[in-house]
């Protein structure tokens, strides 16, 4: 219990030394609430009122969860940037040197991330309101589906610690970056998979992202595409949901850890 407690607390000081900069450092937290804030604006008007939903629907209110998700799924880049840069000016390595849990790097890393992107979600929340978005099935499965978008939000962030601490560079970290655009594009974010060749809607459909892009309209009460013979995570959104987040925290939490232990050797 003393090793827990000594974890966490330093887990915490990491977290509060990384809200610190933050904090002396607006343009990085104006970047990373304004734009999911943009993203939801812009495709909300831009693509609301020109593109159908299959079935029948506000477009608006079937586009928002994907936009929640998607924004999930980039919390890798922030967190990847971010502590590749430490390593790269020898932060890590100044922590490594100092009587601390060898996992409260890692873990604070991963805890002010969820805290910004928590900031991020509900500024999107409120525009996707400003747009038409609207909640249909009460407050009780609103609040599951937001749930589950932090857990997925974290679970990614912990695939950015990972990248982060094997890159060790900022540049190469950036440059990775629009790597992760392609794969939460290809989902049933913004169009139906339906309407996509036989091996590619089996990507999608597949793509952790599209399982919380469905358990969000669910839950919210949106509208979905109705297919004829829909993947096994989107006829169970919710269960692959929470199976993909729980599988990628089980792969990624003990690598990023042993991997900072590693660091610098």
């Amino acid at each position: 219990m003393t090793a827990v407690r000594w974890a966490l607390a330093d887990g915490w000081t990491v977290v509060r030394r990384n809200l610190a900069y933050l904090r002396h450092s607006p343009d990085t937290l104006v970047a990373a609430l304004a734009a999911p804030v943009t993203m939801t604006v812009l495709f909300g008007y831009v693509f609301g009122s020109a593109i159908a939903v299959p079935g029948g629907g506000n477009y608006r209110e079937y586009l928002i969860p994907g936009l929640f998700a998607m924004v999930g799924a980039t919390g890798i880049m922030p967190t990847m940037v971010g502590i590749a840069a430490d390593v790269e000016k020898g932060v890590v390595d100044r922590l490594r040197a100092m009587p601390m849990a060898r996992s409260a790097v890692p873990f604070g890393q991963a805890g002010s991330d969820i805290i910004t992107g928590t900031a991020a979600l509900a500024l999107m929340a409120l525009c996707g309101l400003a747009v038409g978005w609207r909640v249909r099935h009460g407050p009780g499965p609103a609040l599951a589906a937001f749930g589950l978008l932090i857990l997925f939000r974290y679970a990614m962030t912990w695939i950015g610690v990972f990248l982060g601490l094997a890159v060790k560079d900022e540049r190469t970290a950036n440059q990775l970056v629009v790597l992760v655009f392609p794969v939460s594009m290809l989902t049933n974010a913004f169009v139906p998979t339906a309407g996509m060749p036989a091996w590619l809607r089996t990507v999608a459909d597949w793509n952790p992202i599209s399982a919380v892009v469905a358990a969000s309209r669910d839950l919210f009460g949106n509208p979905t595409a109705p297919t004829a013979h829909p993947a096994w995570p989107l006829q169970h959104p919710v269960v692959a949901s929470l199976a993909w987040s729980l599988l990628l925290l089980a792969i990624f939490v003990p690598l990023s850890v042993n991997r900072y232990r590693r660091a610098g050797s």
